[in-house]
């Protein structure tokens, strides 16, 4: 066998391994605790899989292992509250971006060739900021005494101070805010690619501009929608920070009661059962996304 034939398939094989060592050992590794019970020991949680206790070991170590754990979220109101509201504010959150991000991505397309990486650069902007920083940034905005409040004031939109933060309202606007150009660049990356003489066919055709953008360019921009839907709703699913500095007691997702059973509680069980079942949670339109891309590839052969 050659040496480029070794070489194509090293390169072939290192994205598997990657994944085994980053993401499946690991997921392994929490799914085992997860399984797992609580304990005042170190680790937290029993029980301990014993090289040297050999067969008998590993008999005990098996018999030991329980799903009591995943009984317990659905069982628990809090978990069940928590997986829905971190749904529920990663759909309204993801929904406003897609707003918000597609009339910026449409317009950056259709701008000036010489002018789109300014704008390009311009959205990636943010980023140059610690995203903790940013989110502090928004609590100063929209405390009582803040830059909001004096603003609306200003402009006689308000007569007194509006209470924003420990909201969801305010947790939206962080998220929004935090998570939008992973909503605009993958949309910029697909309408940029559409072929724009279609629409001067449609036009000549007799076709007005608004039924030509939705039967043509917003079809066609399609794998950028679902991009960015995919880069900006599993992320804020799982969200901490967000909702920890700006959302109140009332608000309470799935990031938080894990890093409460992990952190606080010391209930390592019960936290990787949170995490395993966010996982699969996650995995639905990942599975979906991917069906969509094999469905278009087959159409399109």
């Amino acid at each position: 066998m050659s040496d480029r034939s070794w070489t194509t398939r090293l390169l072939i094989l290192a994205p598997y391994l990657w994944l085994v060592a980053l993401f499946l050992v690991p997921f392994l590794i929490v799914f085992k605790i997860s399984l797992s019970q609580t304990a005042l020991a170190q680790p937290p949680y029993l029980p301990v899989f014993d090289v040297s206790a050999g067969l008998s070991g590993a008999v005990d170590f098996l018999g030991g292992l329980s799903a009591d754990n995943y009984r317990l979220l659905g069982s628990d109101t809090i978990y069940i509250f928590s997986y829905l509201k971190s749904l529920q504010i990663a759909a309204v959150s993801t929904a406003i971006m897609l707003v918000i991000g597609y009339p910026v991505a449409y317009g950056m397309s259709r701008a000036r060739r010489a002018w789109q990486p300014l704008l390009v650069m311009l959205i990636i902007l943010p980023f140059w900021t610690s995203f903790l920083i940013r989110i502090y940034a928004w609590i100063n905005i929209l405390q009582r005494d803040g830059l909001l409040n004096q603003v609306l004031m200003a402009l006689g939109i308000i007569d007194e101070p509006v209470a924003w933060l420990a909201s969801d309202t305010a947790i939206y606007i962080g998220i929004v805010y935090s998570y939008l150009p992973f909503m605009v660049l993958p949309l910029y990356a697909a309408l940029e690619k559409i072929d724009y003489t279609l629409l001067e066919a449609a036009a000549d055709l007799g076709c007005p501009r608004w039924k030509s953008f939705w039967l043509v360019t917003f079809p066609l921009s399609f794998p950028g929608i679902a991009a960015g839907f995919l880069l900006c709703f599993i992320p804020i699913v799982g969200e901490f920070v967000a909702p920890d500095l700006l959302g109140g007691s009332e608000t309470l997702m799935i990031g938080q009661t894990l890093w409460t059973e992990f952190f606080s509680n010391k209930d390592w069980p019960a936290a990787s059962a949170i995490a395993v079942v966010l996982l699969t949670l996650l995995l639905a339109p990942i599975l979906f996304y991917e069906r969509l891309q094999q469905r278009a590839l087959t159409e399109n052969r």
